[in-house]
């Protein structure tokens, strides 16, 4: 029985006695949720070292790998992978050392342009790399449970769901099945983005402008990432991947 169930059922009229003993069994029930939450993470590895103890690392330390990363990618010097030797490791459990919000164009693959591997990176990808209920879910899964520091919001240029987006905003173009979801969700992006540039411009600066209002909105998010960042367990940033150079520009 959920905690809304539950308060529902004794909301009835009673006595002081009876008030206590509700509020005490509401806290169990909170206690209970959250050992509950973390018991996902008790099941993904045992009690002694991570699956990749080379992930473990701060908030910043998380922000360098990656950058680091990236430059080996677009100088086409990414590191060799060895898959057999973790596949032991990873089938214990996960300890990603960031997570990344990344459109879903098939252009962009976060693991190859960070050089990274298995178990490196908790990745959620849609078109136009917007937060939504199950994004959102899915990066406080990463962060509560798996303990990722880094949260990494990825656009890259020439993005088919931010064009999508503009022409439904400046040209009120239409779209079948529910792309226009997608159109809509990028919306307020299009609209900050026409404030400051011409259409010329306006598909980068609708780029940026997405990216930035989605990292803030991660930042803001109550009550697991927004508690995380103030404690400065948890840094949530923004870049846009460059696809003619392989590039990551972090804003």
């Amino acid at each position: 029985m959920c905690i809304a169930c539950i308060n529902k059922n004794l909301t009835t009229a009673m006595r002081p006695e009876q008030s206590l003993a509700r509020r005490r069994l509401l806290k169990t029930v909170g206690l209970v949720s959250a050992s509950a939450l973390m018991g996902l993470g008790s099941q993904s590895y045992a009690k002694g070292a991570p699956p990749k103890p080379d992930n473990v690392l701060t908030p910043d330390q998380a922000l360098e790998r990656m950058m680091a990363g990236n430059a080996r990618y677009a100088n086409a010097d990414s590191l060799s992978i060895d898959v057999k030797g973790t596949r032991g490791a990873l089938s214990r459990g996960q300890n990603p050392y960031a997570c990344v919000l990344s459109c879903a164009d098939s252009r962009v693959s976060p693991e190859l342009c960070f050089d990274e591997a298995r178990g490196d990176l908790f990745v959620a990808r849609v078109a136009g790399n917007f937060v939504n209920t199950d994004i959102l879910a899915s990066l406080e899964y990463a962060v509560a449970v798996l303990k990722s520091p880094l949260i990494l919001v990825l656009g890259h240029t020439s993005c088919g769901a931010i064009d999508a987006a503009i022409k439904a905003y400046t040209q009120n173009a239409t779209y079948p099945g529910h792309i226009q979801s997608l159109t809509t969700a990028l919306a307020p992006a299009v609209r900050e983005a026409s404030k400051t540039v011409n259409a010329e411009g306006l598909v980068s600066a609708t780029t940026a402008a997405n990216v930035q209002i989605n990292v803030e909105k991660l930042k803001e998010s109550n009550p697991i990432l927004s508690e995380r960042v103030s404690k400065g367990q948890l840094k949530i940033v923004g870049g846009i991947y460059d696809l003619s150079t392989g590039r990551v520009k972090f804003l």
